[in-house]
């Protein structure tokens, strides 16, 4: 149901361009004018600027350029997803505090979000450098009745969520690199961490990462990140309004996990390897034995990555060291 907040904002909203007396704001909301009152101020706390004038009433003049749990519900046209929100305006990583609210009993579809990051998370205990204000770093936690050995799949979900949002609102063409980044250029601007809490083969709660690079400039990234790293900014050429983005990946995400749920991976494996980075080109796999250049050849219902073996058929991989990129004839990973 929508809060009392939303609907007043949505009402100042459609009001924009002239004043929307106390009086009717009461009524329409079924609250009396100090509470509207009380919900202009905290509104304004938000960043809302807000116009009050003696006999008129009450009128927008702009909307908040900061990240609340007001300013993201607002808008937020879903059925499950984002209807609790947590916000911080800094934390260690919304990871941390995704699952302390799973461990507290917050619901399926609770996001956590964060304005910076002081020990954002990548995979293989990488760190994720956060910038404040200038990216997405969010995580959604999710109750799946799902079998464990499925779990890896919401990754692969995750990334065809981020690659076909970023396609249809930049006109970009962006790549997935198996398992867990976002590519464009051949450039990392975003990545997903999955984590979560089973026992005895039954999922308790999974905690979906997700972390976009968006409004960042080159000089922004350390220099040991910096030509490798980019940011939706960086290969669109325009500043990009992170709420619109923010709920443009949430709606899709519970749009596609819905599909999920009732339809099962099939449509997320064929949409995956639309964005799959080197589908079909050779890669090198290292591990502990060999060395090998393989053809890469999309993904298999476990989430593996499926190559080439020695006899020409297909193989399942789970583990290793992946060298994805050629540079000066030399392989890179990353």
């Amino acid at each position: 149901m929508q809060s009392t907040r939303n609907k007043l904002i949505e009402l100042l909203a459609k009001n924009q361009h002239e004043y929307i007396s106390g009086q009717e704001l009461s009524e329409q909301l079924q609250v009396s004018r100090s509470a509207v009152w009380k919900h202009m101020k905290q509104l304004e706390k938000d960043g809302y600027r807000i116009e009050g004038v003696s006999n008129k009433g009450y009128r927008i003049l702009t909307f908040p350029q900061k990240i609340s749990e007001n300013t993201l519900q607002w808008g937020l046209d879903t059925k499950w997803i984002g209807k609790s929100i947590i916000h911080r305006q800094i934390t260690s990583s919304t990871q941390d505090v995704a699952h302390q609210a799973a461990i507290d009993g917050a619901p399926h579809g609770t996001v956590i979000i964060a304005d910076e990051q002081t020990s954002g998370k990548g995979r293989m205990q990488r760190q994720w450098f956060s910038a404040a204000n200038k990216g997405i770093w969010m995580s959604i936690l999710l109750r799946p009745q799902i079998p464990l050995q499925t779990s890896p799949q919401l990754t692969l979900l995750c990334g065809t969520v981020l690659a076909a949002t970023f396609e249809k609102e930049l006109n970009v063409r962006p790549f997935i690199k198996w398992p867990n980044d976002i590519l464009i250029n051949e450039k990392k601007v975003a990545g997903i961490l999955t984590e979560m809490q089973a026992e005895q083969d039954r999922i308790q709660y999974v905690v979906v990462g997700i972390g976009i690079n968006v409004n960042q400039e080159k000089k922004d990234f350390p220099e040991e990140i910096a030509q490798k790293a980019s940011s939706l900014k960086m290969e669109t050429g325009t500043s990009l309004d992170l709420h619109k983005m923010i709920q443009e990946i949430l709606k899709r995400f519970e749009k596609m996990y819905d599909q999920y749920m009732q339809a099962g991976f099939a449509f997320v494996k064929a949409l995956w390897e639309g964005f799959g980075f080197k589908i079909g080109k050779d890669i090198i796999v290292r591990t502990m034995n060999n060395e090998r250049k393989t053809a890469f050849l999309g993904i298999a219902e476990d989430g593996a990555l499926l190559v080439k073996n020695d006899q020409g058929e297909k193989e399942k991989l789970y583990a290793g060291e992946i060298e994805w990129f050629k540079k000066g004839g030399v392989m890179h990973a990353w």
